[in-house]
């Protein structure tokens, strides 16, 4: 599975700042965030495009009304999507910038319109939201477009997994990835369940990744050591600038200590193998064998007394005290020789 020129199968893990609502209205902001996000570490700028009547309805009653509890406690969710939502006109402007920071840029979209807005832009993907999860003529269409498709399961059973998968291959789109979600804003650690990530994998046979809303970089690490190849996480200048998403998001310093580690683990989980790096052979040397503890003469019998097991490796390898104890010495031994077979008699 490629984007643009990033292979998410064999590659790195696939690092996603995602600007969200994090640009409150302000473009400048947008781009001066987009410049942090490429000096943090992240490949990828992810944009959401939707207006609020694509998510919601502009009414006051018990489904449309002000939240009554969450993180967005008392906004109507039209007035909030209204409030969050980035200007279409400004994602050529973004897409090209990241795009000379050397940087993916692609976007979720939450209506046929959007995901037709994109096309035109030419964007390299396709992301699905968790809470888009059961549109499936929206991910059948936006899979139609014969892009990577990335699907966050925030919200989804098993079955709603596989009915997104299926809706992907029914129009002849392979090239999907599977996100872990927790939709709980922020995410408590005992609720995201990284064990899930393989199994998912495994289950569904495709690129796996985590979309994380917890605190910190705990699980994107844990997540990259499980398997992940693509790693997604709000990405904000600074949480002071408020905001809806801002609670949750990391700061510039936050995401690059994130990415710093996730590269550090990559190159620390290296391959299967149990030959020896040439440090370790090296110490190897500093291992234990078998010396001389006192002083021996000719035709002493050799005992737990004047042969021990020490560092380093100079002497009989440890594994032959048994074969030695008992045995006479051949010649005089000093305390501190290696013992060889040589100075062994009868």
């Amino acid at each position: 599975m490629k984007i643009n020129q990033f292979n998410i199968t064999a590659g790195r893990t696939f690092v996603i700042a995602e600007l969200s609502a994090n640009h409150n209205n302000d473009i400048e902001l947008a781009k001066d965030t987009i410049r942090a996000m490429k000096e943090s570490g992240a490949d990828c700028v992810k944009l959401q495009t939707y207006t609020a009547e694509s998510l919601s309805i502009n009414a006051d009653n018990e489904y449309f009304g002000p939240r009554k509890n969450g993180l967005w406690k008392g906004w109507r969710p039209y007035d909030l999507y209204k409030n969050a939502a980035m200007p279409w006109e400004w994602q050529p402007e973004l897409i090209e910038l990241a795009g000379s920071l050397g940087m993916i840029c692609f976007s979720s979209p939450f209506d046929f319109k959007a995901v037709d807005f994109l096309a035109d832009l030419d964007t390299p993907a396709y992301k699905i939201a968790s809470f888009e999860i059961h549109d499936l003529p929206l991910i059948k269409y936006a899979a139609s477009k014969g892009k990577p498709m990335i699907i966050s399961t925030g919200i989804a059973t098993l079955e709603d997994i596989s009915n997104a998968v299926k809706a992907c291959k029914g129009v002849g789109n392979k090239q999907i990835a599977l996100l872990k979600c927790t939709s709980a804003y922020p995410a408590p650690f005992n609720e995201i369940n990284l064990r899930t990530i393989p199994n998912m994998k495994e289950t569904f046979d495709c690129v796996v990744g985590l979309s994380d809303h917890t605190l910190g970089s705990a699980a994107p690490l844990g997540a990259v050591a499980l398997g992940a190849k693509i790693i997604e996480k709000h990405f904000i200048l600074d949480r002071s600038l408020g905001g809806v998403d801002s609670s949750f998001s990391m700061e510039p310093q936050e995401f690059k200590e994130m990415v710093d580690g996730i590269r550090n683990l990559e190159e620390a989980l290296g391959s299967v193998t149990y030959d020896l790096t040439e440090k370790a052979a090296d110490s190897r040397k500093r291992g234990r064998s078998l010396f001389i503890a006192t002083d021996v003469k000719e035709g002493d019998i050799f005992t737990n007394e004047n042969v021990r097991s020490v560092r380093p490796a100079a002497g009989l390898p440890p594994v032959n005290l048994d074969v030695v104890l008992g045995k006479k010495a051949k010649i005089n031994l000093a305390k501190g020789t290696p013992l060889k077979w040589k100075d062994v008699g009868n």
